[in-house]
């Protein structure tokens, strides 16, 4: 193999192109288990609970809501 044909698989474009697509990814990623992280932290108040059968609303979680 020569060094012409070596060296064009790492061009510029190429590069930036694998950068974006990485930075895309762990954006994806890290914004997805922030969510995550968040629904386990929080604590809602009201939770949904079905009234009859086959209708649902919101209603008090607990007494104190």
């Amino acid at each position: 193999m020569t060094r012409a044909a070596r060296s064009s698989a790492w061009t510029r474009p190429r590069l930036f192109a694998l950068a974006a697509a990485t930075l895309v990814i762990v954006v994806f990623v890290s914004a997805n288990a922030h969510l995550v992280a968040v629904s386990f932290a929080s604590k809602p108040a009201c939770v949904l609970q079905p009234l009859k059968e086959g209708a649902a609303s919101y209603r008090a979680a607990s007494p104190s809501c």
